[in-house]
């Protein structure tokens, strides 16, 4: 490739400079903040290459187009960003260069790095929504920003809900008495992204939902020519985000659509005037803006796993450097008379002190307690060596940490363990070997805090502390269909808690395809409950930024086979958002998908495995019917966790009886129910196919088999008082039936009995797993009695293990 082809585009004179209203205090402001985050991004790259940090990414080249942003963001509104972002987050007060120094070396406190408290790489920004209970502080009092991730573009879905949440606010009047999370919608959600990373499908999908909602959506593009290595003439169509996206610019006032501007990165009064007039249209006329910052540096290269000079030509390297947006900016306060030469080289000077300083105190915060620990553990560990002598392996792993000039906890407990190790067989009553198990112990616990907790919610929300009711039922209970039990639950959450609302494709004017929301829009209105277009990610995304600000949405996925679009924003996104920010934040999302029994391949998918992998950190509930599923929803929307909830597809017409208390009652999560008793062996279920396994377990009887059938309900969290193993205490023979793939689903359940309940003891035979085949299922009746578990598969295994016991008793069958 020719240097003439990656060279940047002609540089077009430079506009006139629009007036800026700024102080001069302001101006000599900003330009101290773009040399401070330059210093810190210099210093951390040699942190990381002096081995003091383990990876950095950092904003230099992006400094001057994030302050002029800055002066644009008010308080109540909400960032979702990625991570270049420094000056940013330090320019609205919410970061400050010892946080960011504390995260670069992963300092696992979040008093010291409230973003993440040292859990994820630097550059990971978010403010701390949550107080120390777990519940919103007030959001219109402060300046925020949602957790970021680095998957690129993953944080746009997410940015779709926190700008729609400010058209619920503003457009719904139940929730203007929310003050505390909108002062009547005026929140812009601020979005930034690299240039590259706009060719991920995501973006286009979040652009359009942003469109078609006409929500206040103000989305920068950092346009640096680059991604990592590949430049934009094999990333964007007319190398120009804004020239391909120019269709969906508004034509005028009161027309749907985006103001896209276009202003260049080392312009600062046009950059100044541009985010002035682009949140001026976002937050007063809820237009989506989109901010396409050209001509943007990237002086160290992408990161520090790698030098750019092997990429980019020299003519780009030379454009770069005289290019620079700092340069830029101190010639422009020179020009205008702002300051003299001598007086911006003291702010430089000074920039680099301020962060020396900062880096200082940021490692002998992060490092200082770690020696002190060390050196407890050496105390400790001394007397082992006291006790054992000193000639010795021990002596050799304790002088070993002893002489570790920079120790990591890690090797703290290392070192515990493995001089145990060396004294295992000794007296119990070793006063050394004693101190060092207690100190192993406290260790242990204290790492688990800090790198282990917070998974899930610890709050008085969480659903464990929901309080249980049970259904209750009329004499005269009526019959109904299932959907009609759903149908009712809704109606009465709606009724109860104006935050709540749903959005799906056809939940709206039919009610969903499957008629549970019928009638509901018409009573709750369009803004509660709400047609989207087909784009699954920006659903579950647009339902987790409105979770973020305050509010209870429920998300639909027609099916379950479509969760796949959005599996990826589910997993790096809300399901780790409690983990990543150490209970900083939550996001109480409810996804509302049906899967399992049916014909077809993409309309009978149950593909657990899959999804058990990819969101720990969400509740997966699999209720059999849509009266179970209700006590979820219920649950659910009084607790602030999210969950997904599987209903059957082939249940929304079958009848179940109406509960008297169908909006009040509620289901523990992680509780399995015995739906027949036995005695012989125990068969571990779930969803459709409790029905499948009855039907089987009557069969059963009839030949003298007596068999337990239990329904987990909720595969996360599962089966919490370990009611199963309490069942093969009795049975001691078990099958794990399910409809995924073999080894998936059912594999999970004998991992978890078996393994997390230490089951294996209880069996007096070898535990079975029976899964559908590998494939998907053909259409029709018969695909799917032949690809999925039958009656007459779950009654020939039971009837299999019982033979190997009895075989006198239970003879060949075939």
């Amino acid at each position: 490739m020719s240097e003439t082809l990656l060279a940047p585009a002609e540089v077009l004179p430079a506009t006139a400079a629009p007036p800026l209203s700024l102080s001069q205090a302001e101006l000599l402001d900003d330009y101290r903040l773009g040399w401070e985050s330059r210093h810190a991004s210099l210093a951390g790259r040699r942190e990381v290459f002096m081995g003091k940090a383990k990876f950095g990414i950092f904003g230099d080249g992006k400094e001057l187009p994030q302050l002029a942003m800055a002066r644009v963001f008010a308080k109540g509104d909400f960032r979702a960003g990625y991570y270049r972002d420094q000056t940013f987050m330090v320019a609205i007060g919410e970061l400050t260069w010892q946080q960011y120094f504390a995260q670069l070396y992963a300092h696992a406190d979040a008093e010291a790095e409230p973003s993440t408290a040292g859990r994820a790489m630097n550059g990971h920004f978010g403010t701390r929504l949550l107080d120390d209970d777990g519940q919103f502080r007030p959001q219109t009092s402060t300046k925020n920003s949602s957790a970021d991730i680095s998957p690129t573009g993953g944080q746009m879905p997410r940015l779709v809900g926190l700008a729609y949440a400010s058209k619920l606010y503003r457009q719904n009047p139940e929730l203007h008495q929310f003050t505390d999370f909108s002062v009547n919608g005026n929140e812009v959600a601020f979005g930034t992204i690299g240039n590259a990373s706009t060719s991920e499908g995501v973006f286009f999908e979040a652009i359009n939902a942003a469109g078609v909602l006409q929500i206040p959506l103000l989305m920068s593009v950092w346009d640096d020519h680059y991604g990592i290595s590949v430049p934009a003439e094999y990333q964007t169509t007319k190398q120009s985000i804004s020239a391909i996206l120019a269709g969906f610019q508004r034509e005028g006032e009161n027309q749907e659509g985006f103001e896209i501007f276009v202003v260049r990165g080392w312009d600062y009064p046009a950059l100044v005037d541009t985010y002035q007039r682009a949140a001026a249209v976002c937050r007063a006329q809820h237009v989506p803006v989109l901010v396409h910052v050209t001509e943007v540096t990237q002086p160290q290269g992408h990161s520090t796993s790698g030098s750019h000079e092997r990429y980019k030509p020299k003519s780009r390297l030379t454009w770069e450097e005289q290019h620079d947006c700092l340069t830029h900016f101190r010639e422009y306060l020179l020009t205008e008379g702002v300051a003299t030469a001598d007086e911006l080289a003291q702010i430089e000077k000074t920039a680099a002190a301020t962060i020396k300083q900062a880096r200082t105190a940021a490692w002998s915060a992060f490092f200082d307690p770690i020696q002190q620990e060390r050196d407890e553990a050496l105390v400790v560990l001394n007397k082992l060596v006291a006790e054992a002598g000193a000639e010795n392996q021990l002596a050799e792993l304790v002088n070993s940490l002893k002489t570790n000039v920079t120790p990591i906890r890690a090797d703290i407990v290392r070192t515990l363990r493995r001089a145990l190790r060396q004294v295992r067989g000794g007296s119990k009553r070793s006063a050394g070997r004693r101190a060092a198990l207690q100190l192993l112990e406290q260790c242990e616990a204290e790492n688990a805090d800090r790198y282990n907790s917070y998974l899930f919610s610890q709050s008085a929300e969480a659903v464990g502390n929901i309080e249980e009711i049970p259904v209750q039922y009329a004499a005269d209970a009526p019959l109904v269909d299932g959907r009609e039990v759903l149908q009712a639950c809704f109606t009465a959450n709606f009724s109860r808690d104006p935050r709540i609302f749903a959005i799906g494709e056809d939940v709206g004017q039919i009610g969903d395809v499957n008629q549970a929301f019928a009638g509901l829009q018409e009573k709750f209105g369009e803004l509660r409950v709400t047609d989207t277009g087909i784009r699954e990610a920006t659903i579950v995304g647009q339902g987790i930024g409105a979770a973020l600000r305050g509010l209870r949405p429920i998300t639909e996925i027609q099916y379950l086979d479509y969760l796949l679009y959005a599996i990826q924003v589910l997993s790096d996104d809300v399901a780790c958002l409690q983990y990543r920010t150490k209970g900083g934040q939550k996001a109480p999302l409810i996804v509302r998908t049906r899967g399992h029994r049916l014909e077809g391949i993409w309309h009978s998918g149950s593909p657990i495995q899959l999804i058990l992998g990819a969101i720990r950190g969400i509740h997966l509930c699999v209720p059999r019917d849509m009266t179970q599923a209700a006590g979820f929803y219920n649950t659910l929307l009084r607790s602030d966790e999210p969950a997904i909830v599987i209903e059957c597809l082939n249940g929304y017409r079958l009848k179940e009886k109406l509960p008297a208390n169908i909006g009040d009652f509620t289901l523990p999560l992680g509780r399995p129910e015995v739906l027949r008793e036995g005695a012989d062996l125990t068969i571990v279920t779930y969803g459709s196919m409790c029905r499948i396994v009855l039907d089987a377990a009557q069969q059963l009887a009839e030949v003298g088999i007596s068999a337990e059938v239990m329904d987990v309900q909720t595969l996360l969290p599962f089966d919490t008082d370990q009611f199963i193993a309490d069942s093969l205490r009795k049975t001691g023979r078990v099958i794990f039936a399910d409809e995924d793939l073999p080894g998936g689903g059912t594999a999970y359940l004998m991992q978890q009995v078996l393994d997390g309940q230490n089951a294996y003891q209880l069996l007096d035979s070898a535990p079975r797993c029976l899964a559908a085949h590998a494939h998907r299922p053909p259409y029709g009746s018969d695909g799917d009695y032949f690809s999925k578990p039958n009656a007459e598969d779950v009654f020939d295994m039971a009837y299999d293990i019982m033979r190997e016991a009895e075989p006198a008793k239970f003879p060949a069958i075939y």
